[in-house]
């Protein structure tokens, strides 16, 4: 979570470290989530038939989940 921080304020070598440290911990996890998803990306797309059979799965498992009939 994000804090308020107020520009004009002087901030001591600790703090100003701290927060320096938060935004590039939080920019490394944006590139290393984007690079996952590029690789499932890539994984899924060597085998489509099994995005359609996931997604045949996944919906019948949900239709059960609601209380109704499978097709």
């Amino acid at each position: 979570m994000q804090r308020f921080h107020d520009e004009s304020a002087p901030l001591d070598s600790k703090t100003r470290r701290k927060l320096e440290d938060q935004r590039r911990m939080q920019f490394r996890r944006a590139i290393e989530d984007r690079v996952e998803q590029r690789r499932l990306q890539l994984e899924m797309s060597d085998y489509p038939e099994l995005i359609a059979a996931n997604y045949l799965l996944s919906s019948k498992a949900m239709h059960r989940k609601s209380g109704g009939k499978a097709h």
